[in-house]
This record gives C-alpha cells, structure tokens and sequence, in this order.
C-alpha cells in the first residue's frame, strides 16, 4: 500500500486530477515493468550458469563428473525459476505449475522442484479477497455471507478459495480471483514469450514457444469464472451417467468474472491414500473410476478437464462406495474429430504393440522419426515395454526411474515433439502425467483397469465415427455387429488376464515354465 500512497502522491504533484483518474494503468504499467524486469534477471542468471557450468568447453558429456554438474544445474536453475514465480506470482505461477506436471518430459529436478506450486501457491491477504467481492457483487462480504473463514482452503496461480455460509444456511465454496492477476496477465504473456526467444536463440536446441503459445491460449478463459461455471455445468450434463461422479453446483446468482460461488464439497485429495483407507475407500475403485471418466472424456467426448492435480480431484465414501468430485473447470480442451479419432488409433496401436501402426499414426500426429519417444511420453512406458506389449510387462521402479533419467538425456528431442505435436496434444501429455501421479499414490498403476478402458473407450470413438460415415441402415448395423464382437473380446481378454494374475493361474504358469525348461535341458 505504501508505493501505491506514494505514486498517487507523486502523480498529483506533477499534474493534478486528471492524471490521478488514470493511476492504475499507470501503476499496472510501472509493476509490469518490475514483474518484467525480475523474470529478465532471473532467466540471465539461468543462462549464465548452463553455459558456464555446460557448455563452456571446460566440461563435456564424456566428462567424468558430467552428470552430477548436470544435474546441480538443474536443481539450481529450477530453484531459481521458483523463486521468480513465487515473487511474481498470477501466470508466472501457472506456468511453474504446468512445468511441475511434465513429470516424464522434464528432467526431475525441474519437476520436483515446480511441484510445491500445486499446494503452496502464493495467497492473497483478506483485505484483497474482500475488495475483489466487493467490485465484483457491488457489496459488501458481511452483506452476502453470514459466515466467512478467513483461512483459505487451498490457494492457487490465479485465485483462492474460501469455505462460506449465505444467509439461507446453504454451505458455499467461494473462488475469488487474486486483486492483481487479470490486471498483470497481459504484460506476464508479453515478457514471457520475449524471455523464451532469448532462451531458444542462446539455445536452440530448446524450444519452449508451446508453453507460452498454450498460456496465451488458456490464460484469458481461466481468468473469466463465468467461461469456468458454464463448463462446470457442461460437464455435469456429459457424464450424468455417471452416479459416482460428483460436479458441485454453481450460484449464479453470486458468480462473476472473478467470484466463483459454488456447492461446498468435503472430500479427501485422491492421492491421499491415508484417507482413503482409514475411510474403508477401494483405492482400485477410485482408480478405475477416474480411468473411465478421462478415457470417456479423452477418447469418446473430445472435451477434456486438463487440471486433474490432487487439489482438485476429491474422493468420499458414499452409500459404500467412492465418489469422484471434479473442482475448477477452468481449464478445458476441445479435440476435434480428426485429432480425437488418430488418437485413439494411436492408442490402440500401442495396446497392440504393433509399431508400424504406431509408427504411421505417430506420422499422422505430426512428430514423424520421433514417434517412438512420442510413444514413450504418451504412456509413461520404456521403448521395451511398448515393443513387448505393455500388458504384458508391469511396470516397475526401476523403468520409472530409467524413464526420469532420460527425461534429462533427451531434453532437446522432447522439446522438438512438443513443438511438432498438434496444440490439443500438450494438455493431454500434461493431463497424463497428472492421472498417473494419481496412480502411483495410490499403488495401483500395475492394475490393467486402465488399459482395459481406455482400449473400450478407443472402440466405441471409432465404430462412431464409422457409425458416422455410413450411407445406409446395413452399413450401421454391420457396423455395431463389429463394435460388438470387438468389445466382446476385450472382455475375454480380460478374463484372460484375471485367470493369468489370479493363484491358479500363476501357479499353472509356473508350473508349465518348469516342465518345459526341463524339456528344453532333455533336448539340449
């Protein structure tokens, strides 16, 4: 409060009233210079310590001590960016939190690092929460609310939300927008995608214009709440089939651009595994659950929730069974028809572990020679494992850890598929990564649940989108006959595997691998 006192002061000593009547562009314009300003000697410090520590010619990859140097390049630059972030916060928050969801595309210490953003995001005082509601509802908070915590529930990039009463009694969750963010968001985009042009010409094998291109894109529809309840409501609507599934109801009468009033919701974060259990929750329930809602989303609706972060995916035990309630739906994609339906071709040819097909729709999606790491990015899954079927290769610590290491390895060729790939892929990668962090909390990524759904969930887009082209009555019903048969032996197929991972199966298994290694010694 005190530089803005003195800048009004200073103002109007130099030209009166009609200067005071512009202060807060005026002053908008002198703290996005500061903001600008701070992002540009952070991202020199940066530059400066890679090449002086990297590329200098005093070390080289076949360099004993390579990779530890690497790597406390990494810490410290991502340290750095934090800082940056923090200090800045708004959209320079939301781009450290998307960095911190690339879990498999970064190199670790970036995303370890970035990860505190998604629960420790800078909060906004309860005088600017206040004022914010005040502007917005055109009165005041005490007016609205008959009670009001001020303690926030959980703090984001963009806003915070706080648990309400109104005076009907109903129990709200009240999303308010940080005073300053909407203000400072075009001036950040601006600064930011000159830093990532001085970042890609000193380096060019690193190219970052996605990330800047996606946060121009989403940014605007983030920052309007009203964009964020009609997809809150669209999204209710889509999965109403769904009884597990909760949306919390928006007041419209209290919602606007930048106060989001909705239902209050209570609930454990999903990758609370703690919670669940002491709550008697199925986690391979939860897990499944959340499988079908974003494989439908992804494969079958084309209209993806692209946040899944823990804070914002709960889970809570009713009628004995988990709930899913999905919050801030802020952030969604749109996939169109064409890019949907190569997907899921995409997909299938992974499931199948047929690499020309992987190779041709890797072609279609635009990443070309790179399709196998493509592949490798899309699944969280070693080359190996996609080559050999990756239902029949669990997962394990050591492919997880090899998969972060090369994070690091392949930084330059990650950068170039994400420049290839088209838009809509970025935040499916993001989305992604974020399920199977989910996964992993919860210890069910060796489950086949999800692979199970998601080729189901890539059957039924395709037959619709075959259903689509027919001309003719036959031609649909030929059609259903074949999605039919084609669901009808995934469910053997899932038979199959139950009997594989069941005690008798295993046992048989064992059994058979016995006996013929002693056939094969006889007939050495």
């Amino acid at each position: 409060m005190a530089h803005r006192m003195l800048l009004r002061l200073g103002l109007l000593g130099v030209g009166g009233a009609s200067i005071t009547y512009n202060i807060d562009e005026l002053e908008t314009a002198a703290i996005g210079a500061l903001r600008f300003g701070r992002a540009a000697v952070a991202v020199t410090k940066i530059i400066t310590e890679y090449r002086s520590a990297l590329y200098s010619g005093s070390i080289t990859p076949e360099s004993d001590n390579y990779k530890e140097m690497k790597s406390q390049t990494h810490l410290h630059s991502a340290r750095e960016l934090l800082d940056l972030c923090c200090t800045n916060g708004g959209a320079f928050v939301k781009v450290g939190q998307h960095l911190g969801s690339l879990e498999y595309l970064l190199p670790v210490e970036y995303v370890n690092t970035m990860k505190v953003l998604h629960s420790n995001a800078p909060r906004s005082s309860l005088e600017d929460v206040y004022q914010v509601i005040e502007e917005e509802l055109k009165c005041k908070p005490k007016e609205l609310f008959l009670e009001f915590e001020p303690e926030p529930l959980g703090a984001a990039s963009l806003a915070q939300v706080h648990r309400a009463k109104l005076h009907d009694g109903r129990e709200v969750a009240v999303k308010v927008q940080h005073r300053s963010v909407k203000a400072h968001s075009k001036v950040d985009m601006k600064g930011m995608e000159l830093l990532v042009k001085m970042v890609s010409h000193i380096f060019p094998d690193f190219r970052f214009e996605w990330l800047v291109e996606e946060m121009k894109k989403n940014l605007p529809k983030e920052l309007d709440f009203m964009h964020e309840a009609r997809n809150a409501e669209k999204v209710a609507a889509q999965f109403a089939h769904f009884s597990w599934l909760k949306i919390p109801f928006i007041d419209w009468s209290h919602t606007t651009d930048r106060v989001l009033v909705m239902e209050f919701c209570e609930g454990g974060q999903v990758n609370d595994r703690n919670y669940m259990v002491a709550k008697g929750i199925n986690t391979s329930e939860v897990s499944e659950r959340i499988g079908r809602l974003y494989s439908e989303m992804i494969f079958v609706n084309g209209y993806v929730h692209c946040d899944p972060h823990p804070g914002n995916v709960l889970v809570k035990k009713v009628n004995n069974e988990a709930q899913i309630i999905l919050l801030d739906h802020g952030l969604y994609t749109n996939l169109t028809s064409d890019f949907r339906i190569t997907y899921s071709k995409f997909w299938l040819s992974i499931l199948n572990a047929d690499l020309k097909a992987i190779q041709r729709y890797g072609d279609q999606l635009g990443v070309g020679e790179l399709f196998g790491l493509f592949a490798c990015m899309v699944t969280g899954r070693s080359w190996d494992s996609i080559s050999k079927g990756i239902d029949k290769k669990e997962r394990s610590s050591a492919e997880q850890d090899a998969i972060k290491a090369d994070a690091a390895k392949y930084l330059p060729e990650i950068s170039a598929v994400l420049n290839r790939v088209p838009r809509q892929m970025l935040l499916i990668l993001k989305t992604n990564d974020l399920l199977r962090g989910i996964e992993f909390s919860l210890n069910t990524q060796e489950s086949m649940k999800s692979f199970i759904t998601m080729s189901r969930c890539c059957i039924r887009s395709l037959f619709a989108h075959q259903r689509i082209l027919c001309n003719s009555t036959l031609c649909s019903v030929r059609v259903s006959v074949a999605e039919t048969w084609a669901q009808f032996k995934i469910s053997l197929y899932t038979l199959y595997l139950l009997y594989l991972r069941s005690k008798l199966g295993k046992y048989i298994h064992k059994t058979w691998m016995t006996n013929n290694g002693a056939v094969t010694a006889s007939c050495l």
